[in-house]
């Protein structure tokens, strides 16, 4: 790669980074889970469907780091390492998971819709279990509550988000690589 192409791929990353950071800290609270309602998991499932498995995850490092030095980029426009360290920090971990998996499973196969769902499916339930696990822990409570308040109310959500994302990121990606940017 050549230094037009690298200073492109590393603005990209960059933009990645800051689409995740200014769509994730707008959420909803509901009544029967301490984890909000986000975009984060739409943002970083198209981050790494137009950027690939390494660029993405970099992209998603970037936006948990910001978060973790107290960058207002979490939910309700906080950040800092309470955060991290809090009852729904297995799942801004989790994020870092999700798109590694995403992207592996993806690899250069994201004209496939087959492949994409695939990854974006494998690295959301990847995302759950370590969330999961980690709230159950933080807020003592077992895997099946934790299940039933932080999972089974996602579920729905995150299918539209996933659509969402294939959809929208099959045409920015087409615009993308005419336009030379990747």
């Amino acid at each position: 790669m050549n230094n037009k192409g690298k200073l492109k791929t590393y603005l990209m990353v960059a933009l990645m980074a800051a689409i995740i950071s200014v769509v994730s800290p707008f959420s909803i609270v509901i009544p029967i889970s301490p984890v909000p309602i986000t975009l984060a998991t739409f943002a970083i499932y198209l981050t790494v469907y137009l950027l690939g498995c390494k660029y993405g995850t970099i992209s998603t490092i970037i936006y948990v780091l910001l978060g973790f030095i107290g960058a207002p980029v979490f939910t309700g426009f906080t950040g800092g390492v309470a955060k991290v360290l809090g009852p729904t920090g297995g799942y801004i971990i989790g994020y870092i998971f999700l798109a590694l998996i995403e992207g592996l499973i993806i690899g250069d196969r994201y004209e496939s819709a087959f492949f994409s769902f695939l990854g974006m499916i494998v690295g959301t339930v990847v995302l759950y279990a370590f969330g999961t696990v980690w709230l159950a822990i933080a807020m003592h409570m077992t895997i099946s509550e934790a299940l039933f308040a932080a999972v089974l109310p996602f579920i729905p959500g995150d299918i539209v988000k996933m659509i969402l994302a294939y959809v929208s990121g099959k045409k920015i990606k087409t615009l993308l690589i005419k336009a030379g940017i990747i």
